[in-house]
């Protein structure tokens, strides 16, 4: 029942992502995305238990994309994706939700993530605040990656999604917690074909290109709650 109920929320989202925004849509001002820094902090570390986020370097969203706010000093990057780090190119009905402000995403990338990938949703988040659409980021991710502004995805790589506190957006809302598994060029039948949006491994993400995401769901009991100071 319960991967029913998963299932119906996400075609539900996936039925009113197209109304919702339309072929005219338009970013919101910019404040609907923004967040109390206190806020911000407190909801990033939740991305990861605190033995990781307590020592990672963190991040917010300012008007000129993710500035440091604090260095860690265990390799690991804790941040609050918005909109903005929608899929570049599948599942196609999900691109446009870049303009959702109400989405909050912590994400934990560890050190060689941070490298390889947390570059790429910052230059998606760049190119959105610009005020470029879905097929614009995409065409300039794709040319920042062939010229080599990007790093190579060259290996898998890992990132927490935690929190508790996970908003995916009007429709959704909060998700299980879960790993993010950077795995360049993978199809969703490498990891078992599982039905997307199942509490299953599966690939949400951009499946056959260099960006392909994995998400592993994990136990429900393990998701951590944002503290503020």
């Amino acid at each position: 029942m319960r991967k029913i109920m998963a299932g119906l929320v996400l075609l539900l989202f996936t039925l009113q992502v197209p109304s919702a925004f339309g072929q005219s849509a338009k970013y919101p001002p910019l404040s609907e995305y923004m967040m109390a820094q206190d806020a911000e902090v407190a909801l990033a570390k939740s991305a990861a238990p605190e033995n990781i986020s307590g020592h990672a370097t963190i991040k917010v969203l300012t008007a000129s994309g993710f500035q440091t706010i604090h260095d860690g000093d265990n390799g690991f990057v804790c941040m609050v994706m918005r909109a903005f780090s929608a899929p570049s190119y599948t599942p196609a009905q999900f691109r446009e939700i870049v303009y959702d402000p109400t989405i909050r995403a912590p994400i934990c990338f560890s050190a060689p993530a941070a490298r390889m990938v947390m570059p790429y949703y910052e230059l998606r988040t760049k190119l959105a605040l610009e005020g470029k659409g879905p097929d614009q980021i995409a065409e300039g991710v794709q040319a920042a990656y062939v010229k080599g502004d990007l790093p190579r995805r060259d290996a898998v790589s890992f990132a927490y999604m935690w929190s508790a506190d996970q908003s995916l957006g009007s429709g959704v809302g909060h998700w299980h917690p879960h790993m993010m598994v950077f795995c360049p060029y993978y199809e969703n039948s490498m990891v078992g074909g599982n039905e997307f949006g199942s509490p299953l491994p599966q690939v949400s993400d951009d499946a056959g290109t260099p960006f392909t995401v994995v998400v592993i769901p994990i136990d429900d009991r393990l998701a951590v709650k944002a503290r503020a100071k």
